[in-house]
């Protein structure tokens, strides 16, 4: 399986995103600039934390409107797999991939540590080695990480079975707790903890592991039966 990890100006989660797939999953990985338009022999593009565009008018909103974001859609409405973190969810959501928005925490202050997360969802290509409500660990970095969105949003959220991660203890007021979601298709997931952050005991948990594990299996699997 080969990963594309697209590095905007002013990403700096992109090599622990790098990390996380060449050295922990073992997988063919690449960092791909922004300028760089051919995804096509990518089988998963990764979309990075970070301050892209130095957060300017929005965060994640000038990413959003990037080249490479042609590409990124087409990818996604081919059925690959495609995962932002933290900003790169933002991206996400300002790119109209996922419904909502993010607004300033809830004590407009920058949160970074380690936060219990609830797996509600694990009938998904990224979470598939997980149980379901299983409680995993994955530190969080931000300070635009309020997820909102409609009453009539959320409704569709949960109908679809799209909230794929919740907060234990919700430190940034996201609406019903979420921390991640996942589009309609089941192949487009945005979440604001860091799973790259949480693959090695040494950094304090190992539970990102599954997600990366997750994306490849599935890959596997689907070009065995395709074959």
């Amino acid at each position: 399986m080969k990963f594309a990890v697209i590095v905007f100006p002013g990403s700096n989660c992109d090599r622990d995103m790098y990390h996380a797939a060449k050295e922990i999953i073992k997988e063919d990985t690449d960092l791909v600039w922004y300028e760089n338009s051919n995804l096509e022999d990518y089988d998963a593009i990764l979309l990075p934390g970070g301050f892209s565009y130095g957060d300017y008018l929005r965060s994640g909103s000038v990413a959003a409107t990037s080249k490479i974001m042609k590409q990124i859609k087409e990818h996604a409405a081919k059925g690959k797999p495609v995962l932002g973190i933290c900003n790169g969810f933002q991206i996400l959501l300002e790119a109209g991939l996922l419904p909502g928005a993010m607004l300033r925490n809830k004590n407009l202050a920058f949160m970074c540590h380690q936060e219990p997360l609830k797996v509600v969802n694990n009938k998904t290509i990224f979470t598939s080695q997980y149980e379901k409500d299983a409680v995993i660990s994955y530190p969080i970095a931000h300070g635009e990480g309020n997820y909102f969105c409609d009453d009539e949003t959320l409704k569709e959220l949960q109908e679809n079975n799209q909230i794929v991660f919740t907060y234990e203890d919700n430190p940034n007021g996201s609406v019903a707790d979420i921390a991640g979601i996942i589009n309609k298709e089941g192949n487009v997931l945005g979440m604001m903890p860091h799973p790259e952050r949480a693959v090695e005991e040494l950094l304090g948990s190992d539970d990102g592991v599954k997600l990366f594990q997750s994306i490849v299996n599935n890959w596997r699997e689907s070009h065995v039966v395709n074959a």
